[in-house]
């Protein structure tokens, strides 16, 4: 059998990054669009290999920085496609993604894709979007700590509450169940709006840094002010956490 051909990108750098060996035979079956289950074992393969802890880290963030780069060239290549053809794009990039640890790619690509089946199959009994779909995507989201797209994925789950899950003869296990739904909804949208107030600080102090820098005449390239406010917003963001954690206990006792 003739070897994997391997493409000239193989070698070449882009920001500081390599594509390295173990990538190599990933992103020539990519260029070539082939987006499969072999391709999903060959990316698996590679981020399972490396001498040490730090190769296999560099090579797990540069399978990000390729799956990021091609799966915007591969959905733009399929734009002009059925939606068929656009949906399976999109699963084996959510799950290509899910391997490389990149959470935020992963669940836009879920969230696309969802959207795409919600517009082109809402009659199609096998691939319509479920209430119990829309309710695990949207904990999926809150999970992970975007709060936006949980808000909207709570309230269409809200839409589709016919399925199973909420069809029930006890009309008050029912009104018990979407106002659980609703209350996590209400808890992500609050949540995002305590996000967003705090990029916005986030962002505000990153352009006031260098002249505070300039002014305390430090020698560090890098202002301790930005470093601080990292550590109050980590600090925030665990407190977060407990509380999603014990309002999610708390809807679970009810």
């Amino acid at each position: 059998m003739a070897a994997e051909p391997r493409g000239a990108a193989a070698h070449e750098r882009d920001g500081g990054g390599a594509i390295t060996d173990a990538l190599s035979l990933f992103a020539s079956r990519l260029s070539r669009r082939r987006f499969g289950d072999d391709e999903l074992r060959v990316l698996e393969a590679a981020l399972s290999s490396g001498g040490d802890v730090a190769a296999m880290l560099a090579t797990r963030s540069e399978a990000r920085r390729l799956l990021r780069e091609r799966s915007t060239e591969a959905f733009a290549a399929a734009a002009a496609e059925e939606a068929g053809a656009r949906l399976s794009v999109a699963d084996f990039f959510a799950r290509a993604f899910a391997l490389a640890g990149d959470v935020e790619s992963c669940l836009a690509t879920r969230y696309e894709a969802l959207l795409l089946r919600e517009a082109k199959y809402s009659d199609d009994p096998h691939l319509h979007v479920s209430h119990d779909e829309w309710l695990t995507f949207a904990q999926d989201s809150l999970d992970n700590g975007f709060y936006a797209i949980a808000s909207k994925a709570f309230a269409n789950a809200l839409v589709h509450n016919h399925s199973s899950t909420l069809d029930s003869t006890n009309p008050i296990l029912k009104k018990s169940k979407i106002n659980d739904i609703r209350g996590l909804q209400n808890l992500a949208k609050s949540l995002s709006g305590q996000r967003s107030v705090q990029a916005q600080s986030a962002e505000y102090m990153k352009r006031k840094a260098p002249s505070i820098s300039e002014k305390c005449n430090l020698q560090s390239e890098k202002p301790k002010l930005p470093g601080n406010m990292m550590f109050r917003l980590g600090i925030k963001t665990r407190n977060t956490q407990k509380l999603l954690c014990s309002r999610k206990r708390n809807l679970e006792d009810v």
